[in-house]
């Protein structure tokens, strides 16, 4: 019996294992590599990709390893359900003898071939069978681009023979009585981290397949006919969509001629089912299970008495591929019957998608891709054909079009049209990338249904959905049929098809004017469909925000000079820097405070990272002369700073200098004030800031006119941060997911477009919103990063700043609710005044203690509600009115629960979705993590003798750098009160051990010293393409030298001859790979290195360099330069020789010290007076010599 999940991960080890045999192959043999090069030439020229040839040719061998995979799969498969009869690879009992007695006899045949030949037998002796040729075939088959060596294809061979000691039988059985191939699904969908991420990889549920072919393919059948009826799945991944309509269809002719032989009938439905994907395993899955499903359906036991069933489907990108209507093509000025792609890839059979995706089809269904595109050149190329194609545009944007230009299309009013259903994700909804596609496609379409699926828990879909269903000609109808979401499902159901939000969606669909406690269902105006943004909130929500906004005259656009972010780097990695990071406090004069969206919180800013800043702080102009330490810097990644593109130009071609940040906007940067916010985050998180910082794009910035006082900033702060603001906010703008349990959980996007339509009443409470905004600044002061940053913490200094904390939170909480009545009047969303006139009067209120948290308490005593409000946020439901209260105040929110009870507006405001959250990090969290910094700080000041803690900017030290052990530097710190204080409190014990402490703290914040330390093989690959990278720039810096002789040397260039003379000698450099996690020898390691490998770690360690009486971990700090640890590696190597080491122990010590050797030639190779050599010379052959004493040369320390 099939185990899908089992199966699935025993064979993720197996893959990366194939991946990297087949990748190993490449590299030894010339002519496989040059092949591939030569293909990829090909396709950057046809602009079919711009990746990098590293990133192009690993993407292939994943598609070649995973097909090597699943060919073993599907033979497997048919194996043990007996489709086959001679068994090649495994099988159970005497077939698994069987299967080793042909492995016996074929070597006996063939002595001098492997594994990988004996696989390719058993391949083509199944492709000689007519159903599965295509399978199996040669031709368009990832299967034979690339292939494993005989031991990848040797252990593949073992994994399918692997037997359970505990049982005798084989751990992976493939019998299933009932053919079920779904399992193949979950391997296409998961098999591969790197081909689920760059294609979207995602099954549709069977429930919802079903729904939307109930809705597109049985219409279809009754308006077309049984006979004349075709459907496509353009995006059609494992075969979901194809498989349902081909038993749909199957069925239907059964009933319709039961009499007709089986064969002929699945002939008849294979013929009418078509799809198409980018991926070809997906396509190889969808191929085999829609065989299977025919080989059942027809009654065939054995393979060879299968007919050659004729399948429609192909691999190809739908978006490229075939011509588009003729309508389309003569807008643009193309001829009919144009076909933009100039470069066909191997595995694409370019007639056959001619045929498909060339002809109109009365069903169109799908779930295209959720994702971006990543491939500049595709990026183009879509743009190019898909007008809908708009900023950082979804795939969702071109795949609707597309699916619209493959239905029937009406070419007269008696024509009848084809039928579009889908499930995509609603990011075009609200997302500027949108607006195109809502406002000039749509209205083209006969849009019939809008169904928010965003609540419904669909098993692997993380991202919000919305399926919609619609028809091929203009809008007849003046209403659409809308299902709009009222609330998530609250849990994860056992049986995903029957989950509430889902059962209500089928219960009420076809019910205009119902609603239930998730869903409601309307005819809604086509023309709300024609307007970007959507709103499609349920139970009166977009009734009450249309009210909201006819009640208001204004809109902050009017208030606003700028909105947006402050800069834009491009690659954050290279600018941004942990603010107590050693790198950071280098860069400390070149830098300033970063903000970021996650460190906006309730009415506070905390600054934890820094930007380099290669501009002048006050005036925001570039800098032309940059000093050598951030010069330096910048100059290891300029290849890649080079490469950044915006509007479609490289940095250099907008007239930037190469090291500025992409975009930075001085005005938005200059001024005193500005009202910074979180980008993404599920409440509305406005903050006062005073300036001298940068906001990057998940923290943009509103700037109003520069003679604004901070009065009018805190006025429109106070209607930003209102429950009423979030209310609207939460119906207009871009929900990103991320709730089970309600839709305060839900995160918004607040783009700074939309944001700006926000509706502002005529009334702005100033008076609290002066007190909040000075709470919150008194609320960061108290925090614990703050206290260790003034004083050397104790345990009574940490109790009786909290107490100080909880206090002022408390009076925030209150004052928020009295800021919310406020406003809840202001929008005439009552005419009632139900709050406190004077906030010296207002009690401090708890979490769990607000008029809707007692509203709350109440309906989960009784049972109406189960939320984990309460529990998330560490609060207590209460269901009465606390008793320490004033009367006055007592009766007030009295009034407040009856109003809730009485005005259905209200009670639909007052909901946790509209107020604020008030989620705060634990706070013994946080004073361990500021305890942590505190230690860490010291450790690098017993180093150093910098105080990164409490200097601004780090003095120069007289200490000499040197390696030292744990060991060594806990006995430095066992003279320190202070740092032996804070560390029993970060212990919580006074008897901790010192030394242990220490390797701990040094182990999280360290990298070794050497490559091959740091990476795994695949890592070193893309180390190796940046140290080539490196050497083309010395070569450019080389010939660059030549412009700044004098005029009569022999060597002089111009800038025009340089550029030339780079242009021949060098040629285009290439843009190095990113590194990702996976590359890394330790997740520490990627944390602090990251995609670009910078190195922000605080200490560097040098594994297998411990002496012989310590053997804890060898360290220096991470802030001394290439010269500096050069040195302290030399002088502990003569130490090591002095204390009579083995001389195969100095190999790793020399090996770093060449690995420092290209960079002391380039930075330190100055004369030095002492020894009348540069540095990096002398330091090139103190390793060569060193080598030789031992025996080695400098090729043997690679």
């Amino acid at each position: 019996m099939i185990n899908g999940q089992n199966l699935l991960n025993d064979l993720k080890p197996v893959l990366r294992r194939l991946e990297e045999d087949i990748r190993n192959r490449c590299d030894e043999f010339e002519e496989i590599d040059s092949g591939l090069k030569a293909e990829y030439q090909n396709a950057v020229k046809a602009e079919r990709t711009a990746e990098t040839y590293t990133v192009w040719r690993d993407d292939l061998i994943i598609q070649s390893s995973v097909a090597w995979i699943l060919a073993c799969v599907f033979i497997r498969f048919m194996e043990d359900n007996g489709l086959v009869e001679s068994i090649g690879i495994s099988g159970a009992g005497e077939r698994l003898v069987q299967a080793r007695d042909n492995h016996t006899l074929y070597f006996r045949e063939h002595p001098r071939e492997s594994d990988r030949e004996y696989l390719e037998y058993v391949f083509k002796g199944v492709s000689n069978l007519p159903a599965v040729k295509e399978l199996f075939g040669i031709k368009h088959n990832p299967l034979w681009r690339l292939a494993p060596t005989g031991d990848g294809a040797a252990m593949l061979v073992a994994f399918f023979q692997k037997i359970d000691s505990s049982t005798g039988s084989l751990i992976h059985d493939f019998t299933d009585e009932n053919w079920d191939t779904r399992f193949l699904g979950d391997l296409y969908q998961d098999l591969s981290e790197a081909a689920r991420k760059k294609y979207a990889l995602l099954q549709t549920p069977d429930f919802v397949e079903s729904f939307i072919l109930d809705r597109t393919l049985t219409p279809a059948i009754d308006t077309f006919g049984l006979t004349e009826v075709r459907m496509i799945d353009p995006t059609c991944g494992s075969g979901h969509f194809v498989l349902g309509g081909f038993h749909r269809l199957l069925k239907l002719w059964q009933e319709r001629e039961p009499e007709t032989n089986e064969r002929e009938l699945v002939a008849r439905v294979l013929n009418s089912v078509y799809g198409v994907d980018l991926n070809p395993y997906a396509v190889a899955i969808a191929r085999f299970r829609l065989l299977v499903a025919a080989l059942k359906a027809s009654g065939i036991r054995k393979m060879k008495d299968a007919p050659d069933f004729k399948f429609n489907l192909a691999v190809g990108d739908s978006l490229l591929h075939g011509a588009r209507p003729k309508v389309y093509l003569e807008s643009e000025g193309f001829f009919e019957g144009f076909d933009p792609i100039g470069y066909v890839y191997e595995t694409e059979d370019a007639e056959k998608l001619k045929v498909i995706l060339g002809q109109q089809y009365h069903v169109v269904v799908g779930n295209p891709p959720y994702i971006t595109v990543k491939d500049k050149a595709l990026n183009r190329k879509y743009r190019e054909r898909f007008r809908s194609c708009y900023r950082q545009y979804s795939l969702v944007c071109p795949f609707l079009e597309r699916f619209f230009d493959l239905a029937v299309a009406s070419r007269d009013s008696d024509d009848i049209v084809g039928y579009i259903g889908l499930i995509a994700a609603n990011s075009f909804m609200k997302r500027e990338f949108g607006k195109h596609l809502v406002e000039k496609h749509m209205p083209q379409w006969d849009l019939t249904h809008v169904v928010d699926t965003s609540g419904v828990y669909i098993p692997g879909h993380s991202t919000p959905t919305v399926i919609l269903i619609g028809r091929n000609q203009e809008p007849l109808a003046d209403e659409i049929r809308a299902v709009m979401g009222i609330k998530g499902e609250p849990g994860t159901p056992e049986k995903p098809s029957e989950g509430l939000v889902w059962s209500a969606i089928l219960n009420q669909i076809d019910q205009a004017g119902s609603e239930s406690e998730f869903v409601s269902v309307d005819d809604v105006e086509r023309k709300q469909f024609h307007k970007h943004p959507w709103s499609i909130g349920g139970g009166g929500a977009t009734t009450l925000k249309i009210y909201i906004e006819s009640n208001c005259n204004e809109r902050l656009k009017k208030s606003v000079k700028e909105i947006g972010r402050t800069t834009h780097t491009c690659e954050d990695d290279v600018y941004y820097l942990d603010k107590y990071s050693t790198i950071g406090q280098r860069f400390s004069k070149y830098s300033i405070p970063l903000i970021i969206g996650e460190n906006i919180r309730d009415y506070k800013i905390s600054d934890s990272l820094k930007s380099i800043f290669p501009y002048d702080l006050v005036s925001g102009k570039i800098l032309k002369n940059l000093h050598s330490i951030i010069s330096r810097h910048f100059w290891i990644y300029r290849k890649t700073l080079k490469s950044r593109m915006d509007f479609g130009k490289y940095i250099e071609e907008r007239g930037l200098l190469w090291y500025a940040h992409s975009m930075f906007f001085p005005n938005r940067y200059k001024g005193k004030f500005s009202i910074a916010f979180a980008f993404i985050a599920t409440h509305n998180h406005f903050v006062l800031d005073n300036g001298n910082k940068v906001f990057n794009r998940s923290a943009p910035v509103i700037k109003l006119p520069q003679d604004s006082t901070m009065d009018d900033h805190l006025k429109l702060l106070s209607i930003l941060n209102s429950s009423t603001a979030l209310f609207w906010a939460r119906q207009t703008l871009f929900p990103k997911g991320g709730f089970s349990d309600g839709k305060w959980q839900e995160r918004l996007e607040w783009d700074s477009t939309k944001l700006q339509k926000v509706p502002i009443p005529e009334k702005r409470p100033l008076p609290i919103a002066k007190t909040i905004h000075a709470l919150g600044n008194r609320l960061q002061s108290l925090l614990p990063e703050h206290l260790v940053k003034h004083q050397t913490a104790t345990s009574s200094s940490i109790q009786n700043t909290h107490n100080k904390f909880q206090k002022t939170r408390q009076q925030m909480i209150a004052l928020q609710e009295e800021l919310d009545w406020q406003c809840y009047n202001f929008y005439k969303i009552t005419d009632q005044k139900l709050w406190v006139p004077n906030s010296d009067d207002v009690p401090p209120i708890k979490l769990g203690e607000r008029t809707f948290e007692i509203v709350m308490a109440r309906k989960m005593r009784t049972g109406e509600l189960e939320t984990s409000w309460f529990e998330r946020h560490c609060s207590t439901p209460i269901t009465k009115i606390p008793s320490h209260w004033p009367g006055e105040y007592r009766a007030l929110v009295q009034q407040r629960i009856d109003l809730m009870e009485n005005n259905k507006n209200i009670r639909l405001i007052e909901q946790p979705e509209y107020k604020r959250r008030w989620a705060m990090e634990p706070w013994d969290k946080q004073v361990k993590a500021a305890l942590n910094q505190w230690l860490l700080n010291r450790l690098e000041y017993a180093l150093s003798g910098r105080d990164l803690m409490a200097e601004e900017e780090p003095q120069p030290t007289t200490k000499q750098p040197r390696l030292i052990s744990c060991a060594q530097l806990a006995d430095l710190l066992r003279a320190d009160k202070d740092f032996l204080q804070v560390a029993e409190l970060y212990k919580g014990r006074p008897d901790f051990a010192i030394v242990k402490l220490v390797e701990t703290l040094v182990g999280k914040e360290s990298v070794p010293f050497l490559s091959n330390l740091r990476y795994k093989p695949s890592g070193l690959r893309k180390r190796k393409d940046w140290e080539h990278t490196w050497d083309m720039q010395r070569k450019e810096d080389a010939i660059d030298a030549g412009t700044e002789l004098a005029t009569d040397h022999p060597d002089y260039l111009t800038v025009k001859e340089a550029e030339a003379k780079k242009k021949e000698d060098i040629g285009d450099i290439p843009v190095p790979p990113k590194y990702q996690a996976k590359d890394f020898v330790k997740a520490s390691y990627w944390k602090l290195r990251g995609k670009l490998d910078v190195p922000k770690e605080r200490f560097i360690s040098y594994p297998g360099c411990e002496r012989d009486t310590d053997k804890t971990l060898v360290i220096t700090w991470a802030g001394w330069d290439h010269l500096q640890q050069a040195q302290a590696l030399a002088a502990y190597l003569e130490e090591a020789k002095d204390s009579g080491w083995d001389l195969e122990r100095y190999l790793p010590i020399l090996a770093g010290l060449q690995e420092l050797v290209p960079w002391l030639k380039q930075w330190h190779n100055e004369l030095d007076p002492t020894y009348g050599i540069g540095m990096g010379d002398f330091f090139a052959d103190y390793v060569v010599e060193e080598a030789r004493l031992i025996g080695k040369t400098v090729g043997d320390l690679k």
